[in-house]
């Protein structure tokens, strides 16, 4: 059985990309289930696949992130790794989904989920929003909050890779990817049409339409959203991506990864200790 590659809510998994996307785990309502439930939940995916990659957005509550520690803890498992990269949940879901697609692959469960790090840089996710006001994830001017409360205003945003906030106005723009993307369009209680343009400036492949996911509102700090991303679709360029990065072995627990940092036990390489201090040198007084 490939790696299982699971989210917290059903709205971040995706559609499948393709034939060999594998289905996505929705480990649904872990803060409110009973633990012993969600426990046995997550040792009969161990159990049936291996190994486990939670990719869980930075704006799920505060009690899932904790219940999700806890049964790792209870578990004393080294086969369940959890990674909350600081995407948008649009980008979340769609860094899942990639790596639903590269679970299909001969990679290990070590570099499959280290090959997490590694595609966030080429997600490009932002959103079109109604009103920057409580808008707390890419640093806003006084200037932009003093705008957001002019009616009819709208704010482009991106908040991955760099940081950029404009006005929406003529010749507003944010600077895109600089290879062939697709991008996915989630759209809440905000009407705009900015996002095709968006897409026209970036020169993606296609432009596909989600459901908006229900911690969008609380990531943007409104629910007048429209959220984008663009990401690379083809599998074969995802594949080409990883395998071509070098692969270690982690010093703790032995598992292949890429990086310097195993997702699974969390160890880091040993750095090289310092070189012990010259002795003084003592000096005869003259």
């Amino acid at each position: 059985m490939p790696t299982a590659i699971a989210v917290t809510s059903a709205d971040m998994a995706l559609p499948p990309q393709d034939e060999r996307t594998v289905p996505a785990v929705v480990l649904r309502d872990l803060d409110k289930r009973p633990l012993e439930h969600a426990l046995a939940e997550l040792q009969g995916l161990v159990e049936q696949h291996g190994h486990v990659i939670v990719v869980c957005s930075q704006a799920v509550p505060a009690a899932v992130t904790q219940r999700l520690h806890t049964l790792r803890s209870l578990m004393e498992s080294d086969r369940i790794a959890l990674f909350r990269p600081e995407l948008p949940p649009l980008g979340i879901a769609v860094l899942a989904r990639q790596l639903r697609q590269l679970a299909s692959c001969d990679l290990s469960p070590g570099v499959l989920a280290s090959a997490g790090r590694l595609l966030t840089h080429y997600i490009h996710a932002g959103a079109v929003l109604g009103s920057v006001a409580r808008l707390d994830r890419v640093p806003v001017s006084l200037k932009a909050h003093a705008k957001s409360w002019v009616p009819g205003s709208q704010f482009a945003v991106l908040a991955h890779p760099e940081p950029r906030l404009v006005r929406i106005g003529p010749g507003a723009t944010l600077a895109g990817p600089e290879f062939a993307t697709w991008m996915l369009v989630a759209k809440g209680q905000l009407q705009s049409e900015w996002t095709g343009t968006l897409s026209k400036a970036w020169s993606v492949h296609g432009l596909r339409e989600v459901p908006l996911a229900a911690e969008s509102a609380h990531w943007w700090g409104t629910s007048r959203v429209v959220e984008f991303c663009s990401y690379l679709a083809d599998l074969s360029v995802l594949y080409q991506l990883v395998t071509s990065v070098r692969q270690n072995s982690c010093h703790w627990c032995g598992i292949d990864v890429i990086g310097d940092r195993c997702v699974f036990c969390s160890a880091t390489p040993p750095g090289h200790e310092p070189p012990a201090p010259r002795a003084l040198e003592q000096r005869t007084p003259a």
